[in-house]
């Protein structure tokens, strides 16, 4: 039972947006839900002044249309953007249309019943909730309008014409429950295919570890947090002897090596840590430096990993390090780091050399 309780919930509240785009979609779509609600009352006061019906003039059919004309723009002052992120926004959805409910069945009880033509605001409102809705919200929606409409409108006595109308506000439900699963599924299809596509940019072939596009990036990303007093260090590491391997054993050989060295610095680091492929032999590790580990205790630990993983073919590691200060440039940073490993280089290799900035 609270597994289905649970699952109904994430199925009635599930998050609207989980970027900006998507979140500027939902606010497109309540500024449409307010002009739509906003003619729809208008023309509500047109019938009720234009027509010879029960309804006609009628003052409490004319103060609902009254404060929802002035009422509903105030939504457009709520924080949308925030709100479509969490369950604010499906709850904002789900109030405003069992606001609508009430309103349409009073008019509609009050200008006669099953006969008034205010009953088909309905059906705008379930239209309106098959974009919006989950296919849970709108099943969930519908049924209350046709329990309210029931209940409402049609008691005591149930007419024929009523009947027809609550089979076809049943039908419509289910018809737009469809559209609403569709038009979920298709988004759910579409966010893992840019989700795809944005790991495969952001990945080296060869190793499935970051690539040079998005080390830079969480480089970029590091440079900003120092002006807030966040800690990094950034190491270059590159290999000593590699090209022997490849000359040996091909090109195999030194993709095998490439990748049991790419697993050794994983290994050497914290998963919070970034280790990349920036091209040919070179890595680089991006670390949180804030826990009060130097860059040099975790150069050399770069350094004894690659040697542990390549050792046997004479393969080790020539490692730079430079820590991210306030205030850097990711191009001096880098060039930094660059430096320091090739002054590791040209002492010989295999090891560990940092340059202030």
């Amino acid at each position: 039972m609270g597994a289905m309780a649970a699952a109904l919930r994430a199925g009635l509240y599930r998050p609207l947006a989980e970027d900006d785009d998507r979140a500027a979609y939902w606010v497109r779509h309540v500024r449409n839900g307010v002009w739509l609600t906003e003619i729809a009352a208008w023309s509500t006061v047109g019938y009720v002044f234009l027509t010879d019906t029960p309804g006609r003039q009628h003052p409490v059919i004319l103060a609902l249309a009254g404060a929802v004309i002035l009422a509903v723009p105030g939504l457009l002052l709520l924080p949308l953007r925030a709100m479509m992120r969490d369950s604010r926004g499906p709850t904002l959805f789900y109030l405003w249309s069992i606001a609508t409910t009430v309103v349409v069945i009073i008019g509609t009880r009050l200008d006669g019943g099953s006969a008034s033509p205010l009953d088909g605001l309905l059906f705008v409102t379930l239209t309106y909730m098959a974009v919006a809705y989950s296919p849970y919200g709108v099943v969930a929606m519908g049924s209350v309008m046709i329990a309210s409409y029931f209940v409402f409108v049609e008691l005591p006595g149930v007419s024929t014409s009523g009947l027809f109308f609550l089979t076809l506000l049943g039908s419509i439900t289910m018809i737009c429950a469809l559209a609403s699963a569709n038009s979920w599924a298709a988004y759910d299809r579409q966010v893992l295919l840019v989700r795809t596509q944005e790991t495969l940019a952001a990945t080296d072939p060869l190793t499935g570890i970051p690539n040079r596009r998005a080390f830079m990036d969480r480089v970029t990303r590091a440079v900003t947090d120092a002006a807030w007093g966040h800690q990094s260090v950034v190491c270059l590491v590159d290999l000593d002897g590699f090209k022997a391997v490849n000359d040996a054993g091909g090109h195999a050989a030194g993709d095998a090596m490439l990748k049991a060295v790419g697993i050794a610095l994983g290994a050497a680091v914290r998963e919070t840590d970034t280790v990349a492929r920036l091209g040919g032999d070179e890595f680089a590790v991006l670390a949180d430096a804030s826990t009060g580990t130097s860059g040099e205790v975790l150069a050399e630990r770069l350094r004894a990993a690659v040697a542990q993983a390549g050792g046997a073919a004479g393969v080790t590691a020539s490692v730079g390090v430079a820590e991210v200060e306030p205030g850097d440039d990711v191009e001096d940073l880098m060039h930094r780091a660059d430096a320091a490993m090739y002054r590791s280089k040209g002492a010989g290799g295999d090891r560990v050399t940092s340059l202030a900035s």
